[in-house]
């Protein structure tokens, strides 16, 4: 039997000492961030005082102390986050009763240990609404501009299990934001579900511009097999130019004709016409909804590959009836950029055109970029599919050499991200545009999200405006998605906190752009417990199922992502064709998952996985509870 350890054990002297800095340094920290912490509103004092905690004992490398502790069977740290000084005052008793002074049970101070988990729940209750049945974390959806025309697929998000309906305030109007809100309320109502409605700030709109629309045309091809056999018919939707209706499928093209032609049309009609080539095509009507009148249109199916643009002819065959298609839309174009092209980024933002003389070109959203990027920075184009370097700038224009791109190039397009990682911006997160949005996020939402904040002025200014419109109420949630919101996120929650009811947001889509992809792991986590610390409500974001939700197949890795997505107090899906199946495999999965896993503690209920078969039955003993 070994000898037990005396009081002098110098390991266990060692560690208390190690203990007693940690509580000197949250003394120091509270003294320094002080002016930070006077302006926190009053519910949220304990919080952010425990926050700044945290930050101070993460300045030190508590790797050997934490191992020490574990081996000597006392708490490692690595759960202290929603109560740092209870468990260090924890820790330094436990200690000092093992060097045999006997327990002394601290005195309660700021957040105790049975207190932190709590108040992150409540928080979260207070911003994102009631806790779901079944799961802990919430499901926020984008909504799609459809949603403020058709309220059944509103219904259908909120009873798969949305409990945040998001409208992004860069797309759409007022309008249809108020259409949007409006059939939410419904679809909690008819469910009996509550969904709180989100919007989106804009912000500054780091862009790329339009470019010249292409031809009016339509491509349908059938799909085939291996061997270049058709197994589905290429499909088109056949419908009256002057009260078109909803094709059965949204991927299925859609061909306006006169509406008076369309109703003397009937199921098993051919239609023979010339496509842009010159190739005769045969297409063949199909009465939608078993009817044989056009009042909904009809699907037409073709063996061929076919173009169809506007005023293409479709004779009737057998009959002499012919007539011309409506007005399509136009093709969206791209530019295709390789490696060692060169690309202009240019102020003027009016259409660029596709087919160039000399180095192609296309517009930036954001004026001031111009004024404040420098040669041998890096531009990430679209989410990072596309990088190049600034090889020459000016007033008027950025000269970008491409130095990543897919095999075979990439496309870019109008509107997507611009990312300047390394450059400073000194713009405002809010715009013109969104403080005039306000006054319809503080009409119809329950929280607003800042887009783009990078520094504590803006969100001040956020409060400021918010206070003058009467929406002190509101939720406020911040949009961590650049390299300088992640280094000055403490600052950034300080002072959102003197406002009632907030939350943060990873945005990890352009996060991952600013500070690199290989970051991005680590950083969510560093975000996840910053938040913890001060008991504000997490949202998990950008990408989530996404593949799922365009596609309808999610790849292995997204069902992964998801299941880690549990540890934060909301998942974000983005919208799609498929996003009503990706609620409800998202809810599937946090259901599961919310009896495995709380943060970064692993719970551990029975497991029925693994029973013993009749022989392990008899030869293994059972283990008593």
């Amino acid at each position: 039997m070994p000898t037990p350890k005396c009081h002098t054990d110098p390991t266990l002297i060692h560690m208390r000492a190690d203990v007693d800095q940690l509580l000197a340094d949250l003394v120091e920290a509270e003294a320094s961030w002080s002016p930070w912490l006077k302006d926190v509103a009053a519910k949220h004092r304990f919080s952010a005082r425990n926050m700044v905690h945290y930050c101070a004992i993460r300045q030190s490398d508590l790797r050997d102390l934490q191992a020490t502790l574990a081996a000597h069977g006392l708490s490692s740290l690595g759960r202290s986050e929603p109560h740092v000084e209870d468990t260090l005052r924890l820790v330094r008793s436990a200690i000092s009763a093992m060097l045999d002074d006997g327990w002394h049970e601290p005195a309660p101070v700021g957040v105790r240990l049975d207190e932190g988990s709590e108040l992150l729940r409540h928080r979260s209750r207070e911003l994102l609404g009631p806790d779901p049945v079944g799961r802990a974390a919430r499901i926020m959806v984008t909504l799609p501009s459809e949603a403020a025309t058709d309220p059944d697929l509103v219904r259908g998000l909120v009873g798969a299990g949305m409990n945040v309906a998001r409208i992004n305030c860069a797309h759409d109007d007022a309008t249809a934001w108020r259409a949007m809100a409006h059939n939410v309320a419904l679809a909690a109502a008819a469910t009996g579900r509550p969904c709180r409605i989100a919007m989106d700030l804009a912000g500054p709109k780091l862009r790329t511009g339009p470019l010249e629309p292409g031809p009016r045309v339509v491509k349908i091809k059938p799909h085939r097999n291996t061997l270049g056999q058709v197994v589905t018919p290429a499909r088109a939707w056949l419908t009256a130019a002057d009260d078109p209706t909803v094709p059965p499928s949204p991927t299925m093209a859609v061909l306006p004709v006169d509406g008076r032609w369309l109703r003397r049309r009937r199921d098993g009609d051919v239609l023979v016409l010339h496509d842009t080539r010159g190739s005769t095509r045969r297409l063949v009507l199909h009465a939608a909804a078993q009817k044989s009148d056009a009042s909904t249109g009809f699907v037409v199916t073709c063996q061929q590959t076919s173009y169809l643009a506007t005023g293409t002819v479709l004779r009737v065959e057998g009959a002499e009836d012919p007539m011309h298609v409506g007005e399509l839309p136009q093709v969206e174009q791209s530019l295709l950029l390789r490696s060692g092209d060169v690309v202009e980024l240019t102020r003027d933002c009016l259409p660029a055109p596709v087919l160039a003389n000399g180095v192609p070109h296309i517009g930036c959203t954001l004026p001031e970029l111009f004024d404040q990027v420098r040669v041998g920075q890096t531009v990430h184009l679209d989410d990072g599919r596309i990088r190049g370097m600034i090889v020459s700038a000016s007033p008027t224009a950025l000269r970008l050499r491409i130095d990543h791109a897919a095999d075979g190039g990439s496309r870019l397009h109008a509107d997507k991200g611009v990312n300047v990682p390394q450059a400073d911006l000194a713009i405002s997160a809010l715009t013109d545009k969104d403080l005039d949005d306000l006054a319809t996020v503080v009409e119809v939402a329950d929280l607003v999200e800042m887009s783009f904040v990078r520094d504590p002025a803006d969100v001040a200014r956020l409060l400021d405006e918010l206070s003058r419109r009467g929406g002190d109420a509101l939720g406020v949630v911040l949009k961590v998605e650049t390299r300088k919101a992640f280094e000055q996120l403490p600052q950034l929650l300080l002072t959102v906190m003197r406002h009632p009811r907030v939350g943060v947001m990873i945005a990890r889509g352009d996060l991952a752009v600013e500070c690199g992809y290989e970051r991005l792991a680590e950083l969510q986590e560093e975000i996840l417990w910053l938040c913890e610390s001060a008991h504000l409500p997490v949202i998990w974001a950008t990408q989530v199922l996404e593949q799922l939700a365009k596609t309808g197949n999610p790849s292995r890795a997204e069902i992964s992502d998801a299941a880690l997505s549990e540890r934060a107090e909301c998942v974000m899906l983005n919208k799609g064709p498929h996003v009503t199946e990706a609620v409800d495999v998202l809810d599937d999965i946090l259901r599961r998952m919310a009896d495995h896993h709380y943060k970064k503690t692993a719970l551990m209920p029975s497991l029925h996985s693994w029973h013993p078969g009749p022989a392990d039955a008899v030869s293994r003993p059972v283990l008593s509870a």
